[in-house]
């Protein structure tokens, strides 16, 4: 039942969103076409396919563990997806009109274009392609423990893996942007119903006369889970911790390059400014997902191999009818099957225009566009190698994901906001923040400087000081190419 649910879940979904993007567009045969179907999505598509790279497997299964996991620290959820619309209500009409004036795919093809400097596209691409891949690498993680779970424990992880990345790329390479988008819709509305369901039954199921008691039995059997710093204090996952995380995830949410690129593909300005006003309804769902991770630890519900990504899927098929386990693991493959998509075309359309099309001006648009796909390969396997490797929570690949992406926000809110921010400045302010990143040096040193502090956002805010202190200091020069 369970497998049969998932495949029916699956299956329909993509022949259905196939169908669409064809009926919508012919064959995508232009990099416009292919990955920002025409510059056309409307409202609803955008709604709908903006909020699907936002409430993936990281929200639901990876935020469900966390609670489990870790307790109080997992309200991150709430926080962040606010202040993100908040600051996209500014900044994503300003990268649409941008991008629509000077013709552009690629958030590479932004600061190229925006700071009159080819090479430090290349930068950009390279360092969007890295952060990509992590955030690839959530989608397969989750998607594995799917497959895994449909086909029984003589699956290995590695052949689960394996088939995870094939399903996400032949949907790629069959569909396009439009086609994510119906996906998209169709796994939003039908995983909100599942956790609404779910959240509606589950006081009883763990013994509890309603909702509010789950929370009141969790603060007394476990108080520590209810504030913070939560289950494990020794992690320091405290109120500053929240804080700063929120603030590094909000900055960071439209940077990554896949954000930028549906930027572009919105039809309008007010488009974008509806969906920015209306995408906080989605972290309300995160009340109930957070419940469902409080209501697994009462009810003592353990993870398979101590794994929180996997506590969501275990919780159910312990305490809910087999149907419903087939409803959530295929709503799940969705959840991860359509961002991960979408992810990875972004990483072909950027290596194919800003990393292969500088180094051979000459190639045409439909080469491009065979490269980019062919590319797509590639990462997926990255990915992969990245997934088998991997221990940590969806959260925590999250959070490093979001803290290598968030070394390029200096240079958007500069190019917005300082107009004589240039190219080299840019590069000095990346170098920086990747530094303190990930020198190991630096790393402690700012870790001693800033308890607590996500990594991520002090690394941000040395790049910024960088990058505006650059600026400033050199000869005020008028660009040729000025955003709006």
């Amino acid at each position: 039942m369970i497998l049969s649910l998932i495949l029916l879940i699956v299956c329909g979904t993509v022949a259905g969103s196939m169908l669409y993007g064809r009926r919508k567009q012919k064959r995508a045969q232009t990099m416009e076409e292919w990955a920002l179907g025409g510059r056309k999505l409307g409202t609803l598509v955008f709604w709908f396919l903006n909020a699907g790279e936002i409430y993936t497997t990281f929200a639901v299964l990876g935020i469900s563990g966390f609670a489990w996991a870790y307790g109080a620290p997992a309200y991150l959820a709430f926080c962040s997806v606010s202040l993100s619309a908040a600051l996209g209500y500014w900044l994503t009409p300003m990268i649409h009109a941008y991008g629509r004036r000077h013709g552009l795919v690629t958030q590479a093809d932004f600061f190229a274009h925006r700071y009159q400097a080819r090479w430090l596209g290349v930068c950009v691409a390279a360092a969007g392609l890295i952060a990509l891949v992590v955030y690839v690498q959530i989608q397969v993680t989750a998607l594995t423990l799917v497959v895994r779970l449909a086909a029984g424990p003589w699956v290995s992880q590695g052949a689960a893996a394996g088939f995870s990345v094939v399903l996400m790329l032949l949907f790629v390479f069959l569909a396009g942007l439009r086609s994510a988008a119906f996906a998209a819709g169709v796994k939003d509305v039908v995983m909100l119903i599942v956790v609404i369901v779910l959240a509606w039954t589950v006081a009883s199921v763990v013994g509890e006369a309603s909702v509010l008691d789950v929370f009141r039995t969790v603060g007394e059997r476990f108080p520590q889970a209810t504030r913070f710093p939560g289950l494990k204090p020794e992690l320091g996952l405290d109120v500053t911790w929240l804080v700063t995380s929120a603030i590094n995830v909000a900055l960071g949410t439209y940077i990554f390059p896949h954000m930028f690129q549906l930027c572009y593909s919105a039809d309008s300005g007010t488009t974008i400014r509806r969906n920015a006003v209306f995408q906080p309804i989605y972290s309300l769902s995160y009340f109930f997902i957070i419940l469902l991770g409080f209501a697994a630890l009462l009810a003592g519900t353990k993870a398979p191999g101590g794994d929180p990504n996997s506590l969501l899927l275990a919780f159910v098929e312990q305490r809910y009818p087999a149907w419903m386990l087939g409803v959530l693991a295929g709503t799940a493959s969705l959840l991860a099957l359509v961002p991960g998509s979408v992810l990875l075309l972004t990483c072909g359309s950027i290596f194919g225009r800003n990393i292969v099309r500088p180094l051979v001006p000459t190639i045409d648009d439909r080469t491009e566009l065979l490269v980019s796909r062919l590319a797509m390969v590639v990462f997926a396997a990255i990915a992969l190698y990245l997934t088998l490797g991997a221990s940590g929570s969806l959260v925590e690949i999250g959070l490093s994901a979001y803290a290598a992406i968030g070394m390029l926000a200096p240079g958007v809110y500069c190019a917005f906001l300082l107009r004589r921010t240039s190219a080299a400045a840019v590069l000095g302010g990346l170098l920086t923040g990747y530094a303190v990143l990930w020198m190991p040096t630096l790393s402690s040193l700012a870790a001693a400087w800033f308890p607590h502090w996500e990594i991520g956002l002090v690394a941000l805010i040395a790049n910024a000081a960088v990058t505006v202190g650059l600026s400033l200091a050199s000869p005020r020069k008028e660009l040729v190419a000025q955003p709006a």
